[in-house]
């Protein structure tokens, strides 16, 4: 496989925040710059806290995307030719978003019982009660997936893929568990029987309790993995590349039961992950997925990425431990792999560098190349030397930006997934340093030349 660079950066972190002429700005400025890859967080709806990894669906697209008179926008013609043959979640979906906002933002399990338990008189019912914001729903996801398109196309076209990121869990207050909860594991009142998360560790002595409901793997296997393989088609759709967040739980899941204020009385239990990208494989062939194994893996997660030779994940910042066999050190990295200087949960690589200690400061600049200026250039130069495969920069490395650009402090819900870049604030010629990078680590795309 061709040796390729790219730029992690979140369509809500535009200038404009939104998809107008500014996403397509971005696409030129990808280009200049000789990388090939353009990495995003989910593109789906979040819930108030705007985390992409709670979503309200798993399949709609975030109207706080929508660019501003987007309803002058919709090709009405074409929307009825839409209509005609939508996707399958999206009348359940403007049922959720209606009926949602019909209860004051409540979640699905706290509705009249009427509509909690679907039923399909009451249903029918408040859709042709309330039709003009049904409507209203489905058109914004009609103009969002027109857009993407669009710059699908033009992305594909100056030889950028588009690499998307799913979260393995969905979120309880979602329309996907509403309208489907044969496929998760909850009891006769609805609600969740065990709940994800993962055990105590060296970070947190009580584990970490998510609270998604867990897949009734029994019920998904009966139908062959039917939300699976309609949920990773929209994706491939919409991407090139899709990155399975927290891919571990495909080996086996961290199951709480739901009842528990912790996640320390929960425990590991095996998922039928090989059926299900057996499945993926053979429908999608070759299966463009990268593996997040950030974290603690075992022997038989490994195994299950090898056996479907999907690449993994190293972050440079984690690559200073001085520990043999660490698989983040710039030294160890392998070539059937991406590698970061940081994610999206990590800080930026100069608030990173900066909060080290001085010894600690100079045993990384020993480990890194030392003629391309100040941190984070090293750490980046380090990641474009290195036999991965593929690396991605986050935005923030590449602008030189400090802690308070981060776009996400884990643990913590305010402010968050808010972050936002300016142009004024890119460096001066940083086009031209990129690109003397991807040349010099031969990761320029050959067909497209030096042009």
């Amino acid at each position: 496989m061709a040796r390729s660079a790219g730029v992690l950066l979140h369509p809500t972190s535009l200038p404009s925040g939104v998809l107008d002429y500014q996403a397509w700005v971005f696409l030129d400025w990808v280009q200049k710059s000789g990388l090939t890859i353009w990495q995003m967080l989910p593109l789906t709806p979040p819930h108030d806290d705007l985390s992409p990894y709670q979503g309200l669906s798993a399949f709609a697209m975030n109207t706080r995307l929508l660019p501003s008179g987007w309803q002058k926008q919709v090709d009405i013609k074409a929307f009825e030719k839409y209509m005609l043959e939508p996707p399958h979640w999206l009348e359940n979906y403007a049922l959720f978003i209606a009926l949602k906002t019909e209860f004051n933002g409540q979640g699905w399990f706290d509705w009249p019982e009427q509509y909690r338990h679907r039923e399909p008189e009451a249903l029918l019912t408040f859709a042709k009660t309330h039709k003009a914001a049904l409507d209203k729903v489905k058109k914004q996801q009609f103009y969002l997936q027109h857009i993407w398109h669009q710059l699908k196309d033009d992305a594909n076209a100056k030889g950028i893929e588009l690499f998307g990121d799913m979260p393995i869990f969905v979120a309880f207050d979602s329309a996907d568990v509403w309208a489907n909860p044969d496929q998760f594991q909850l009891d006769g009142n609805l609600q969740p029987t065990v709940v994800t998360g993962v055990p105590p560790d060296y970070f947190s002595e009580t584990g970490q309790r998510w609270g998604n409901p867990h897949y009734n793997w029994q019920a998904m296997e009966k139908d062959n993995f039917r939300w699976w393989r309609l949920r990773v088609e929209a994706a491939l759709a919409q991407f090139d590349l899709l990155r399975i967040d927290h891919f571990r739980g495909l080996e086996a899941s961290w199951e709480i039961p739901a009842e528990e204020p912790t996640a320390i009385k929960g425990q590991w239990i095996q998922v039928p992950g090989a059926a299900l990208l057996t499945q993926l494989q053979q429908e999608f062939n070759p299966l463009p997925l990268v593996a997040e194994d950030l974290g603690i893996i075992t022997p038989e997660v490994v195994a299950l990425k090898n056996q479907f030779n999907l690449p993994g994940m190293s972050v440079l910042q984690f690559g200073f431990s001085g520990l043999p066999d660490n698989p983040h050190a710039p030294n160890e990295l392998v070539e059937n792999s991406v590698v970061y200087t940081g994610t999206h949960d990590n800080d930026t690589t100069l608030g990173w560098f900066n909060e080290l200690n001085s010894d600690t400061q100079h045993w990384v600049l020993s480990q890194v190349r030392q003629d391309v200026g100040e941190m984070p250039w090293p750490l980046i130069a380090s990641g474009f030397d290195s036999i991965a495969e593929r690396v991605i920069v986050p935005m923030q490395d590449f602008m030189a930006l400090g802690s308070e650009h981060r776009m996400n402090i884990p643990g913590t819900t305010e402010n968050n997934w808010r972050w936002q870049f300016d142009w004024d604030d890119l460096p001066d010629g940083i086009e031209q340093r990129i690109k003397s990078l991807v040349i010099s680590s031969q990761r320029l795309a050959p067909e497209k030349g030096d042009a």
